[in-house]
């Protein structure tokens, strides 16, 4: 087999695409910087896959022959399998994916695998395996949303008739049905799927054919290349094609607000499952305890995943910065992007299966969350949209049912327990029938237009976060779109 020579003064090494014009060696502290982190060298698979691409245009071009094609291509894949079962593994000397890969098909090819990088740059190449990457990695973590989308929606319809209290501002608001909470979040989660799709439509034009900015003169239907990898398309100018991260970002802020939409959803966990609000018990297998204290029951996954949003965000952020200083064309700050992209697509992996599991198995204390239900006087506004319906103006109807909660207060009442008589001195208006909107069960029916409260929408908007999210889902295309 042939390998790359290194001569006494430096010039191409193995594992480097480079060095023919240098006249000394790099130093080993720029090597060290310059190298791909280990990490990296998980877009092998994606880089045979533009390989073998581009060999097609090769043959387009006459510089290879279909027979050499099935060489290069059948030699790729051999050495995806062996790098992927770790037969071989990049030397310190690869400076990259790319100079590793003809290092190891120039060793079992000889000169015919240092043929295959006429016509193309690290430029295109990168750009192009990123594209690949984030389109799988777009399609998995929008699966792994889509089943705790499930998770939550079969919960809420559990908990359609659980009576509980809704908050703004953390304060007791009005009385809700638990599922319909539950319901919100599932909402959320589906806009995100949503999001994850226009991230990979947003990466479906391939960059190969542009070289390292000008174009080739090599390339002859970067079209067909692109179909044969999966894309939709090509980049329609060579200098963006090379250049551009807006994709990644897009990738980045699809999963930062995902992992933000976790978080909140996870904050209300660490609520729920506290002693104070004792709504859910977490189940054994989604908790942990304390090292000191015996008792301990602690809502780890939720607080985990709640300190994960931080992270994802400030991945979306790091990229930003990385293009907002950068002239076109390529420049070597852009091999910033895998890292955030691999870090955020790597975390919601892990966060999205402990978060359903969590989501799956956590018990409901029905009991504790009605008797809740009605504390803080939320069933307040009742009154002041029955007066509104009698003709008074909601201002005034605001005002005197304000005043009515400050008599229950100073006689340290419920709503419940003021007498017609009572509130009848407060305003005259007030009739038995104003008093009998007072309870949970008329609040709750009252509400069943349109996304509201009412046990009776939470099919409804079961029926509708099931359909949005087989539409975002179905529109991810096959397995190998």
């Amino acid at each position: 087999m042939t390998t790359t020579s290194v001569d006494s003064t430096g010039g191409h090494a193995a594992g480097k695409l480079w060095g023919g014009r240098f006249a000394s060696r790099t130093d080993p502290a720029l090597e060290d910087l310059s190298r791909s982190p280990r990490d990296y060298f998980r877009m092998v698979p994606y880089d045979a896959i533009g390989s073998k691409a581009h060999a097609g245009e090769l043959v387009r071009k006459g510089l290879l022959t279909a027979g050499e094609r099935e060489v290069i291509e059948s030699t790729l894949d051999e050495i995806v399998a062996d790098h992927l079962n770790g037969d071989i593994v990049p030397s310190p000397g690869d400076e990259d994916v790319h100079g590793y890969l003809e290092r190891i098909l120039v060793e079992r090819l000889g000169p015919l695998g240092g043929k295959l990088r006429a016509g193309r740059s690290r430029n295109d190449q990168t750009a192009n395996e990123l594209r690949l990457y984030l389109r799988d990695a777009a399609r998995s973590v929008a699966h792994d949303t889509g089943r705790l989308v499930e998770v939550l929606v079969a919960r809420a319809v559990e908990a359609k008739d659980v009576v509980a209290p809704g908050f703004t501002h953390l304060q007791p608001a009005q009385p809700i049905v638990f599922g319909h909470q539950l319901m919100a979040h599932a909402f959320a989660l589906t806009r995100d799927v949503t999001r994850l799709q226009h991230a990979w439509e947003s990466s479906s034009l391939s960059p190969l054919g542009a070289a390292a900015l000008a174009g080739s003169s090599l390339s002859v239907d970067p079209l067909a290349a692109a179909r044969e990898q999966g894309f939709t398309g090509i980049s329609e100018n060579s200098i963006d094609a090379v250049s551009s991260r807006d994709h990644v970002a897009e990738f980045l802020f699809a999963t930062a607000m995902l992992a933000t939409d976790i978080s909140r959803l996870c904050e209300e966990f660490c609520l729920w499952s506290t002693i104070q609000f004792g709504w859910i018990k977490l189940d054994d297998a989604f908790s942990t305890g304390s090292s000191i204290m015996p008792q301990k029951k602690n809502p780890d996954i939720a607080e985990l995943a709640r300190g994960k949003a931080s992270r994802l965000n400030a991945n979306l952020a790091g990229m930003l910065g990385v293009l907002k200083g950068l002239p076109f064309a390529y420049n070597r700050d852009l091999s910033e992007d895998k890292r955030f992209a691999f870090d955020s697509a790597d975390t919601l992996a892990l966060v999205l299966p402990a978060v359903a599991g969590m989501v799956r198995t956590f018990k409901i204390n029905a009991e504790a969350m009605e008797r809740q239900a009605t504390v803080g006087f939320t069933l307040a506004t009742e009154l002041a949209d029955w007066l509104a319906e009698q003709g008074v103006p909601f201002s005034e109807a605001h005002d005197v049912t304000g005043q009515v909660v400050k008599h229950c207060e100073m006689n340290s009442i419920t709503l419940g327990q003021l007498t017609l008589q009572a509130a009848r001195e407060i305003d005259a208006r007030i009739s038995s029938d104003a008093l009998a909107r007072l309870t949970v069960e008329s609040a709750l029916a009252r509400r069943n237009g349109p996304g509201g409260t009412s046990p009776s929408n939470i099919d409804v908007q079961r029926r509708q976060v099931e359909a949005k999210l087989s539409e975002a889902l179905g529109l991810f295309g096959g397995p190998d779109d």
